[in-house]
């Protein structure tokens, strides 16, 4: 009782104390989602320029544009570069008041659908009118077409926006003539040289210690070369669900009882019942019994002798009609092939045709209106007429659909076996040179006469059983619990100690990015990046993803943050680079001489000679490119000689032996023009970079985009 009068009493401070547990517990939610603290909401994938791209509307153009040969991922990244391209571009407009009136509007749509058949009128001249009333259409009966042909406009005007502004900046990029006089004597100054290379590959790279320290001042001074976005680095184990050579016996005993047949109870007739096997069963139940137990379906054509591969191919000569070879391995399948029959066929055909189609058919066009039927009779009708006179076969052309083939009187010029629709090319490969009559496709009715045959050749026909080499369910069920006792032994400290004893290679990735989708040796696994960035990864953390050949464990073993990047990913550009400054720094040392010739003696090196040297392409025969060596040069008299000088591939001493001036024109707009058409070409291959550069962009895609 005394407890509860006490609460009473402070009842003000207890309110005041939960208030504060409140709030502090508001906080801390907010400190631990500081996306919404201090981040763009994540309705928001992007701001640029101080607009904001937002994620209903960014999704939909998404949608919009998927396609069975591109990932979401790839689609988002296209979708997001056009609406940056955009909204960088957009940004240009607007300070410059450009836009798109309506009469500019009017005349690129004519430009653009011009060619258009429903917007041409009776005597085949563009017609607005027609374009109004199919807009208005669209407008009246689809929102969404409307929407599609609103978006179209939008991006005509776009284009036409941003080809007015390149031509703006272009008309401002002009060259003086100055400048064309400087472009002369960049090439046409010249300098005779004799020098000294001293290798960097002189001296050891054993011989050059490099620190950690040495790698971090080195990536401080060029930060803009090692500038990174975060990332993560990862090692991981595959258990790879493979068959077993158990797996393997038993799929080879299925084909065995296949192949012989075998006798089971029949538990409803109380009887055995008899399966004929592969071996003795007829060519016709051959082919049904390929499609009902293999993997692949049968193929009723002919296959050459010199076509076949593997075990099969030194076997196949040997063999008889109705003869069974198999079970042989090849790749990852077993197979059992079935010599259905022999012959012997042309290597290639020339032919011609003429081609009815029917309603139906692949080659109907609108104006085809002969049902089947009635296309065999016109086929065969026009059959009768050829055979009285072949000659008429041209006169007949009329009635083909098959336009490309009427302009070389239907023929069809010398194609190999496999390029023609099956029994367009079982008809004129299996029959005689001058055989003529009427093939059906799915193209529809053929009047088919072979002209000429050529370079006969052995060919089988094989019903071939292929059966996929596939692990059991024993198999997976293993590698399942191989993958699940790997995540339960390694922890975050012996990731590695766990796989070398268990003899699972280790495959280690760096610079994986935030919106990457592909992992180095398993392909796409948006899933493990998404993981490996979670907010509450930790280095050290391991998980199981199921992949498409199994499974893999996956450990992050660094995390980069947005920056410049770590010692140990800079070390592979920056060891070579700091190694060559050190190198330089020792020849130099060891250069006490100002005459060339000392200088070559001291180093076991030899003078050498290049001749007509110049700035514009800065290269020395026998050398390379030296850029710092061959302005050193420039800047001697004639006879002078310099001092050491730190190259791209070694250190150099030079002296000029002869300097040629530039022959003084009397006009240099030529090579003015030429600086001219350098500029132009800029602007349209570095300008957007540049202003995108400049912008002010808010990637929010990580947020936003799982």
């Amino acid at each position: 009782m005394a407890i509860l009068n006490k609460i009473r009493q402070k009842t003000v401070v207890l309110i005041l104390v939960i208030a504060l547990a409140l709030f502090a517990f508001v906080l801390s939610s907010l400190f631990d989602n500081q996306n919404a603290l201090f981040s763009k909401s994540p309705n928001v994938v992007a701001t640029i320029n101080g607009k904001d791209i937002s994620r209903q509307e960014f999704m939909a153009r998404v949608e919009a544009q998927q396609t069975p040969n591109a990932t979401t991922t790839q689609i988002m990244n296209q979708v997001y570069e056009a609406e940056v391209r955009q909204a960088v571009m957009g940004t240009q407009f607007e300070k410059l008041g450009l836009n798109v009136g309506r009469q500019q509007m009017r005349d690129l749509l004519r430009a653009n659908l011009e060619s258009s058949p429903q917007f041409l009128n009776e005597d085949g001249v563009y017609d607005e009118s027609k374009l109004n009333a199919y807009i208005a259409n669209l407008k009246e009966t689809s929102p969404e077409a409307y929407a599609q042909w609103i978006s179209y406009e939008d991006n005509v005007s776009s284009g036409a926006l941003q080809q007015t502004y390149f031509n703006l900046v272009k008309a401002g990029t002009t060259a003086t003539l100055a400048e064309g006089a400087l472009e002369h004597k960049l090439e046409g100054d010249k300098v005779d040289i004799k020098f000294v290379q001293v290798p960097y590959t002189s001296i050891a790279d054993s011989s050059i210690e490099v620190s950690k320290g040495d790698i971090e001042n080195y990536v401080e001074k060029h930060s803009k070369k090692y500038e990174v976005d975060a990332s993560r680095s990862l090692q991981y184990v595959k258990f790879e669900e493979v068959a077993s050579l158990e797996d393997e016996t038993v799929l080879q005993e299925e084909l065995i009882k296949l192949i012989r047949g075998n006798i089971s109870y029949n538990s409803e007739t109380k009887k055995n019942d008899t399966v004929v096997g592969f071996a003795n069963m007829s060519d016709a139940k051959a082919e049904v019994f390929v499609n009902e137990n293999s993997d692949v379906k049968f193929n009723n054509g002919y296959v050459y002798e010199s076509a076949i591969a593997g075990a099969l191919k030194d076997s196949i000569s040997k063999l008889n009609t109705g003869d069974v070879y198999g079970p042989y391995k090849e790749g990852r399948t077993f197979k059992v092939a079935k010599l259905v029959a022999q012959t012997k066929l042309p290597d290639s055909v020339k032919a011609r045709h003429i081609l009815i189609p029917f309603i139906g058919s692949r080659a109907a066009a609108p104006e085809t209106v002969q049902t089947e039927e009635q296309a065999k009779t016109t086929s065969d009708s026009l059959l009768a007429i050829i055979k009285t006179d072949r000659s008429k076969f041209v006169t007949l052309l009329d009635f083909s659909i098959d336009k490309v083939s009427n302009e070389e009187e239907g023929v069809l010029d010398w194609y190999t076996y496999n390029t023609m629709t099956p029994a367009f090319r079982d008809y004129t490969f299996e029959n005689k040179k001058g055989d003529i009559g009427v093939v059906k496709t799915d193209f529809g009715f053929h009047i088919v006469e072979i002209l000429d045959q050529k370079n006969e050749k052995q060919a089988y026909k094989l019903a071939t059983l292929v059966r996929n080499i596939e692990p059991s369910i024993d198999t997976e069920d293993t590698v399942f619990r191989e993958a699940s006792n790997f995540v339960l032994k390694a922890d975050n400290n012996n990731f590695q100690e766990v796989a070398k004893e268990k003899g699972f290679p280790i495959f280690p990735v760096s610079g994986v990015k935030v919106l990457d989708e592909n992992i180095p040796g398993v392909g796409n696994q948006r899933e493990i990046v998404r993981w490996a960035f979670e907010k509450s990864r930790s280095v050290g953390d391991i998980k199981r993803f199921s992949v498409s050949t199994g499974y893999v464990v996956a450990q992050v073993t660094a995390k980069n943050q947005e920056g410049l990047m770590n010692v140990e990913d800079a070390s592979v550009t920056a060891i070579p680079a700091i190694r060559k400054e050190k190198k330089a720094q020792l020849i130099k040392e060891r250069a006490k001489t100002s005459s060339i010739e000392d200088f070559a003696a001291s180093e076991g090196q030899t003078v050498k000679t290049a001749s007509a040297i110049n700035m514009k392409n800065p290269t020395i025969a026998g050398a390379g490119k030296e850029p710092l060596v061959v302005g050193t040069a420039f800047g001697l008299k004639e006879g002078a000689t310099s001092k050491v000088i730190a190259g791209e591939k070694g250190v150099y001493m030079v002296q000029v032996t002869k300097t040629t001036p530039a022959v003084t024109l009397d006009n240099y707009q030529s090579y003015s023009n030429q600086v001219g058409e350098q500029k132009l070409n800029s602007v349209n291959t570095r300008l957007y970079s540049a202003l995108k550069e400049a912008a002010e962009i808010e990637d929010n895609r990580a947020n936003t985009i799982q």
